[in-house]
């Protein structure tokens, strides 16, 4: 197996994944809205759209151990954080961004692409404990906990 050495936070990505990877999110990576995500800063020095990467990725691998939908992981990670504006600058009319960033995510990527029942679950409900909604899905669980974990990282590395 091969493992290509990530710079910025020492992560690992086995390339036997990567070409299967690519396939589950190229559409959504060829989208000028999703090439949008990295304009905006998320967390520390990360964009938006590198911060969806990695949990997108990381938990594309994860649901791919567990036998469970590794494209809606993939999708729905890439995707839980598509809200097109700077949330350090910018406060939605709809409340404060950690309630309801989620929504306006899944209204665009709803808007643009489509998505199945997982992949909507996953953006919808990625901010769970704080937005009250409980995940539906195991993969909505594992991009939950991954956005978390990745965001940990970016914050304090």
């Amino acid at each position: 197996m091969k493992v290509l050495k990530s710079s910025r936070h020492k992560s690992s990505v086995d390339l036997d994944n990567v070409s299967e990877y690519r396939e589950c999110v190229s559409e959504l990576m060829k989208h000028p809205n999703v090439k949008l995500m990295e304009t905006f800063i998320q967390h520390s020095d990360v964009t938006t759209l590198n911060h969806c990467l990695n949990v997108s990725y990381k938990s594309f691998i994860i649901c791919k151990r567990l036998n469970l939908d590794c494209r809606a992981g993939a999708r729905g990670g890439l995707l839980h954080d598509f809200y097109l504006y700077d949330w350090h600058e910018t406060k939605p009319k709809e409340g404060k961004h950690g309630f309801v960033h989620p929504s306006i995510a899944l209204a665009n990527a709803n808007k643009h692409f489509k998505l199945n029942k997982r992949e909507q679950d996953i953006i919808a409900k990625h901010m769970f404990p704080l937005t009250l909604k409980l995940p539906r899905y195991a993969e909505s669980w594992v991009v939950t906990l991954v956005d978390k974990w990745i965001a940990i990282k970016e914050i304090i590395m």
